[in-house]
Order: structure tokens, then sequence, then C-alpha cells
């Protein structure tokens, strides 16, 4: 997982905070459902004051959009259908 905090007249404290929460929730949440694909997250000037709460539940949404709400690939059986 790449990810992308820009500056936007921030502190590095504040970006470093963004940064360490969205990388526990997707090491919590999405890292299993991600598989063998790449991810690049770039947060927003918006990310900065979100609670942690609010910054899961949006990588999450994204999350099931982009990967589904299934197993990840690896789990699945042969030919591709699901359990």
């Amino acid at each position: 997982m790449g990810l992308i905090v820009p500056k936007f007249q921030s502190t590095a404290v504040a970006r470093n905070r963004l940064r360490r929460r969205l990388g526990e929730v997707w090491r919590r949440e999405v890292m299993a459902r991600q598989g063998p694909r790449d991810l690049l997250i770039r947060a927003l000037r918006e990310a900065y004051p979100r609670r942690f709460a609010e910054l899961r539940a949006e990588v999450l949404h994204f999350a099931e959009q982009v990967f589904g709400g299934g197993p990840p690939p690896s789990d699945r059986p042969a030919g591709g259908a699901a359990a």
C-alpha cells in the first residue's frame, strides 16, 4: 500500500498522525481483502481534522466498493465462484 499525505500547510505532527491512522485502518481492515493488488491512498485536506472512526468508515466504504465485501481472491474456490 502506498500512502500520500500532502502538506496542505499542516505540521509534521498532523501529517504523521493522519498517516498512522490511515495505515492502521489498512492493516486491520483492508489488507486481508486487498489480495495481490496494489493500493494507493491519497489523503485530502479534509482528512486532517477527521476522527479515527470517520476515517475508518470512509476507508472501509472505499474498500467495499473496490475489493468487494467477500473474502480475498486467494480464499475463493477455484473457478471464481464464491462459497
